[in-house]
């Protein structure tokens, strides 16, 4: 514990810990995870991979990702005391470690959430410098940091989707600078996955959800605002 203790006296105005891989990152992962279960985390269990799987411990990472369940920023002082604050709020929480995962990206996490009767299953990798790349999403293949203003559109696999909402969102100004799509078979339900340089107006949003072959829509704004 006087490691753990020794880590976190190095908190400063930007950066909290010895690492930003190993907190800024990892607190960025669990508050994009937060926001795709689009609720406060009751259940989480925490699966720490490879590199992190080996000095998750020592390097604070199981401090820096509770606080991010709990919308600690990275410069958040509570950091620290993370444990602690948990408890208050009722967050129940387990840590696992795979080390040897070798398809797996060195400092890698899977967040499993439930909140109510909503769950959620993320994974992410810290990537050096804070940066992280969120990877899979409930078994989908994803490719977005967080940082940017990210949309989710859950939607039938029809043909026109996606130019359809790709001109929904240049006629409100949406500048569209990454666009992923996957899915588990042709004709099955796909997820778009959309990064935009600025955010998008609630009346678009709700235009999105009332479309007939559009079963879910998920919007979270940077992160890090």
């Amino acid at each position: 514990m006087a490691e753990k203790s020794s880590v976190f006296d190095m908190i400063g105005p930007v950066m909290i810990g010895p690492s930003s891989s190993h907190t800024a990152g990892v607190v960025r992962i669990a508050r994009a995870a937060i926001r795709l279960l689009g609720a406060a985390p009751e259940e989480a269990v925490i699966t720490f991979y490879n590199s992190f799987a080996r000095t998750y411990e020592g390097h604070g990472s199981d401090r820096a990702i509770i606080a991010g369940l709990l919308d600690f920023k990275t410069d958040d002082k509570r950091i620290k005391d993370a444990f602690i604050h948990a408890e208050e709020r009722g967050l129940k929480y387990t840590f696992r470690s795979v080390g040897n995962a070798s398809t797996m990206h060195p400092n890698t996490i899977k967040l499993n959430l439930k909140a109510a009767d909503r769950e959620v299953e993320v994974i992410g990798q810290s990537r050096g410098g804070g940066v992280i790349k969120i990877v899979e999403v409930d078994g989908f293949s994803a490719n977005f940091s967080a940082t940017l203003h990210t949309l989710i559109i859950d939607a039938e696999d029809v043909t026109g989707s996606i130019a359809f909402i790709a001109s929904v969102l240049a006629h409100d100004d949406c500048n569209i600078a990454t666009m992923s799509v996957s899915r588990k078979g042709r004709n099955e339900l796909a997820r778009q996955f959309i990064e935009m340089d600025s955010g998008i107006k609630p009346i678009t949003l709700e235009y999105l959800r009332q479309l007939s072959w559009v079963k879910y829509v998920i919007y979270i704004p940077n992160i890090d605002l």
